[in-house]
């Protein structure tokens, strides 16, 4: 059965959810809809961005991926369908695919705008019709026209050293406060110390459970990058941090 996944900005408290699913079900009836999040803040395309790069290499081959964050839906932003890694994307071109893509070239298509659909709805009447008909098996070369242009890819932060220092930020703040940097591992020896703010964090820990409740401490997440969490806490609002916050790893 072919698989459909949804990550918006929606909400579940709206029919906007509802709409879309019932267009899908009536396209695509064999398909097996998955929730990713409909909990992104309202057109937060970083934080939408993240969140896709993270989940959909756990799909199968094939899977559909329907990601709309779109707060300039109805502009001069494309509607995008293209395929990756054996797998298909439909979604505005913001910069909200920009993992998916980062290190490949894409073949995408520019959806044809359908007379009817809604320029404030285009989740629900231009970006699920062409979900499900990739869910059907139809081609994208169907779908539109070759996209000539180059998908937009958002400019993602990188680390760097100041003297024996290396300088990180905060790219993704979770449900629990816990801070996910651009910091991978190998930029933090066993001997580095992280801070964050004024406060010294400490050396890379294993898990939660390796500090007292209410200690802060930093990690490698799930996701692979470097996290800083307080146990049974937030570390978002004991530290003051959101995106774009500075944490470093000291070397010596």
């Amino acid at each position: 059965m072919p698989v459909i996944t949804l990550l918006t900005d929606y909400g579940t408290g709206d029919s906007y959810v509802g709409e879309i699913k019932g267009v899908l079900l009536t396209q695509a009836p064999a398909a097996t809809l998955v929730d990713i999040t409909h909990d992104i803040a309202p057109g937060d395309v970083a934080a939408a961005s993240y969140i896709l790069n993270r989940v959909w290499v756990q799909y199968p081959a094939g899977t559909v991926h329907l990601a709309v964050v779109d707060p300039g839906v109805g502009g001069t932003r494309a509607p995008l369908a293209f395929e990756a890694g054996g797998q298909f994307f439909v979604g505005p071109d913001n910069g909200l695919f920009t993992g998916v893509m980062r290190g490949t070239e894409v073949d995408a298509v520019s959806l044809e705008t359908p007379a009817f659909a809604s320029p404030t709805f285009h989740g629900r009447d231009l970006f699920a019709p062409a979900a499900a008909a990739l869910a059907r098996g139809e081609p994208l070369s169907r779908l539109g026209q070759r996209y000539a242009g180059m998908p937009r890819r958002v400019s993602a932060a990188v680390p760097h050293h100041e003297g024996k220092m290396v300088i990180g930020e905060v790219i993704y703040v979770d449900r629990y406060g816990n801070l996910v940097t651009n910091l991978d591992p190998e930029l933090v020896p066993s001997h580095a110390v992280l801070e964050a703010e004024a406060l010294v964090i400490g050396p890379l820990r294993t898990t939660f459970g390796d500090v007292p409740s209410g200690a802060l401490l930093a990690y490698v997440g799930s996701g692979g990058s470097v996290e800083i969490a307080v146990r049974d806490g937030s570390a978002a609002r004991r530290l003051g941090l959101g995106v774009g916050g500075r944490v470093r790893a000291r070397l010596g």
